[in-house]
């Protein structure tokens, strides 16, 4: 496909748009200069529209909209319920887990995990997690980044790939979170609006004179496969949703470690004046997540009708564009950037947090804080240049990356819910419980995948994590009452924490559960 040049001036616009928001936005007031609460933290002042808006710019990227539109054109509106029950799992993260971080003054995860159990922890945890942001998520927006831009414009894919990076590198790297949160609102706005108009020309299109309805009755009525949000055992994607395990299985073990503690996520909480704040913004993360399937998985089906002959999944999205006259193209297309670009800056940030907090002032002590400031701004700067020299050498031979990832990932989530929840919620967690946690999900899950690969047994990835996770589970405990901590090492504070909720946040609770079971009750 070809930008007309109304295209590349929108384009161009909101480019110049952005960037110019996020300088103002950080702008230094009255002489003031930022420190590392400012920087990292959004001086702790962001707003509930911000928090929600930035939870799902840092959550939406190329990966999610070519993905999912991918899986909407070859499995259907099933792939769903990861959006869909990703709003549940954010009510509980508001609910139980925000209170907890925010009571005991929290500003990364590694640090939680330090205050719970102890330094080392919290350092090995530490360096987990920035090689898993660096050499994964990093290098995986990128790469899939670079190429939806080489697929929409036919620009050289490692020039776009480089662009991408420094252009993220850029709009957020004076202001930090404040930066990337405050122009998140417009990002979203445009991610939103861009995939609504996809979504309502292509049902439009296949409706005809009947427009939308009639377009949507027909996809229904021509591939009712495509609705069904619970897979039985005959489906050829049951490996991919394994039935019942979306709503009571592996899912929930995924959902609850990336939304409640994944640091690129729960940062923008973090960074709310107060507590009802944060919960008023993950609310309305909830709500948008209830939305995303008709923006990521509708115009995968709709591809279905749309596009002649069979193509590959992922070519479903790129297809959908085609079919947009010159301007909307343009701001589609900005919006595909603008979620891209929004995610990668989102990674930047938690990556310059977790290495300046939690490694570089713990073995450098005394620093003023404009020094920590200077250093997160040196370590995001070396980040994007690792992912843009390392993106290729290490997704460019995968057939099915985003697939590799999830599967690379799953490794470690069961673990990590363990040790947090665990230590969130049982005085008795000791260290070593926290470490058996850890090494026993990577090992456990090593072990399952080599089976899996022998041909030994099969088990859907999405149940090979809640297995793992019961068991590490299970080990975690014993060893933590057969080997009690020698020396106390808690100073995490449950004391004085309410789990009440305001009334507003209880009914928009109530709001996204009844519209979760209408969903269900409809589609099953």
């Amino acid at each position: 496909m070809t930008l007309a040049t109304i295209d590349l001036a929108i384009l161009a616009i909101y480019a110049v748009a952005i960037f110019a928001l996020a300088q103002w936005v950080s702008r230094d007031k009255g002489g003031h200069k930022k420190d590392s609460t400012d920087y990292f933290l959004a001086s702790k002042a962001l707003p509930w529209w911000a928090i929600g808006a930035s939870l799902i710019a840092a959550n939406i990227s190329a990966e999610q909209i070519i993905g999912m539109s991918g899986s909407g054109y070859a499995i259907g509106l099933a792939i769903a319920s990861y959006e869909w029950m990703a709003a549940l799992t954010l009510l509980i993260v508001g609910k139980f887990f925000l209170p907890i971080f925010i009571k005991n003054g929290i500003v990364t995860m590694p640090q939680f995990l330090e205050q719970r159990y102890g330094p080392s922890v919290r350092t090995i945890m530490a360096v987990f997690w920035l090689g898993l942001y660096v050499f994964v998520n990093l290098t995986s927006i990128l790469w899939l980044g670079s190429i939806a831009v080489h697929t929409v414009t036919g620009m050289d894919q490692m020039w776009a790939l480089a662009a991408i990076g420094v252009f993220a590198l850029a709009y957020q790297l004076w202001g930090g979170l404040k930066a990337v949160a405050l122009t998140d609102i417009v990002q979203v706005a445009l991610l939103v609006a861009g995939g609504l108009i996809i979504a309502w020309l292509s049902l439009d299109k296949i409706g005809g004179a009947g427009g939308v309805v009639a377009g949507f009755h027909h996809l229904t009525t021509q591939f009712p496969d495509h609705f069904d949000m619970i897979l039985d055992r005959a489906s050829p994607h049951y490996k991919d949703l394994p039935g019942l395990s979306v709503l009571f299985g592996g899912l929930w073990i995924m959902n609850i470690s990336y939304w409640g503690f994944n640091q690129y996520i729960i940062q923008r909480a973090l960074g709310a004046k107060d507590l009802p704040e944060a919960q008023k913004g993950i609310a309305l993360a909830a709500y948008l997540k209830l939305l995303m399937p008709v923006i990521v998985v509708l115009p995968g089906i709709a591809a279905l009708v749309l596009v002649p002959g069979s193509i590959k999944p992922d070519q479903a999205y790129p297809e959908m564009m085609k079919l947009l006259p010159p301007g909307l193209l343009g701001l589609v297309f900005a919006a595909l950037v603008a979620a891209i670009v929004a995610s990668l800056a989102a990674k930047i940030n938690s990556i310059a947090t977790i290495f300046t907090l939690d490694l570089y002032a713990k073995l450098k002590p005394g620093n003023s804080e404009q020094h920590l400031v200077l250093v997160g701004r040196v370590t995001a700067v070396v980040a994007v240049i690792i992912g843009i020299l390392t993106a290729k050498p290490l997704l460019g031979g995968a057939e099915q990356a985003f697939q590799f990832i999830q599967e690379f990932t799953g490794f470690f989530t069961p673990g990590i819910v363990v040790i947090f929840i665990l230590g969130m919620f049982w005085k008795k967690a000791t260290t070593a419980g926290a470490l058996t946690a850890a090494i026993g999900s990577a090992i456990l899950s090593a072990i399952f995948w080599q089976l899996q690969e022998q041909a030994i047994f099969t088990m859907p990835f999405m149940n090979r994590v809640g297995v793992v996770f019961l068991l590490t589970l299970a080990a975690a405990v014993v060893v933590s009452l057969v080997a009690p901590q020698k020396k106390d090492v808690n100073v995490v504070s449950l004391d004085g924490i309410s789990y009440k909720t305001t009334t507003g946040f209880n009914i928009a609770g109530l709001g996204v559960i009844i519209i979760l079971i209408a969903l269900y009750a409809t589609w099953w």
